[in-house]
Formats: C-alpha cells, structure tokens, sequence
C-alpha cells in the first residue's frame, strides 16, 4: 500500500515572501508536497486574499493542512479562519502550536515574518506537524466551535 504524501498548502503577503520559501524549502526537504498560493514578490499586497486562499485549499480537502505567514500572522489567520473548516492558530513559538493540535486540531498554523526568525518558524511548524489530535474531552469543545460555524 502506499504511503499517502502529506500536502500543505502556503500562502504568504508580500512582508512574507523570504521566510514562505525557507519554510517551502524546509517542508520539501522531509518529503512534504507544497502547494504554494503565496506571492512571490515584494510589491504591497492584501493578506486577506492569501489567508482565504490557504483556507480554502484546506477546507476542500486540495490540502491536508496550511500554513499562512504575513507581518504578524495575525491577519492572514484572521481571513483563514472565516473560511467554514478552518481552525487556524498564530503561534510564535513551539508549545502553543503543538497545543493547537493536541487540544484544538487546528488546520491551519499562521506566524508572523517580522515576529519569527527563520529557525523559529521551522521550529514551530516541525512541533505543529509532529503533535497529533488528542480527540477525547476536546472533541466536545471543536465540535462547539463547528456549531458556532452553522449559526
């Protein structure tokens, strides 16, 4: 049988463009399928659209999981996490985003270019892909934020 190939789709603003690809390159590098939906240039863009489209990728299934990166992460996570599916975090260092998984099965890691440095931010998204959903007491709690989706 063989083995499924992780996808991540990664979307990016233009304050983002040298660490989405250091992070491209790192996901590469252990055999990750990257689908890049970011900009490639500096010239001024609107995270929204890239935080959508990471989103999107995710909640259709295009992708396994995303990651958003802008200034702060912060936006990009924002426009994700209006997309119905989404359970995207900001993390700026490894224990929260490995909580987000355990406790929370986020979809999507966000992080800031101009918060992280490169080794961070590698850092964070190794811990986030290696820590696994606990289910359990907390599926109670993600099935309430699924319920706030349909209101």
């Amino acid at each position: 049988m063989e083995e499924k190939v992780l996808k991540i789709v990664i979307g990016n603003d233009h304050a983002a463009v040298e660490l989405k690809n250091i992070i491209r390159e790192h996901l590469e590098s252990k055999g990750i399928e990257v689908i890049n939906v970011g900009t490639d240039t500096n010239d001024s863009c609107d995270y929204p659209v890239y935080g959508e489209k990471v989103g999107r990728a995710v909640a259709s299934g295009e992708a396994d999981l995303g990651i958003a990166i802008c200034g702060t992460g912060v936006g990009i996570s924002i426009a994700a996490n209006k997309v119905k599916g989404v359970r995207a975090c900001v993390c700026s260092e490894p224990y929260s985003a490995k909580l987000s998984r355990m406790h929370n099965n986020s979809n999507v890691l966000a992080f800031g270019a101009r918060v992280v440095g490169s080794e961070m931010a590698k850092m964070i998204v190794d811990t986030w892909l290696e820590a696994e959903y606990e289910g359990g007491r907390h599926q109670r709690r993600v099935d309430l934020i699924h319920a706030i989706e349909e209101k």
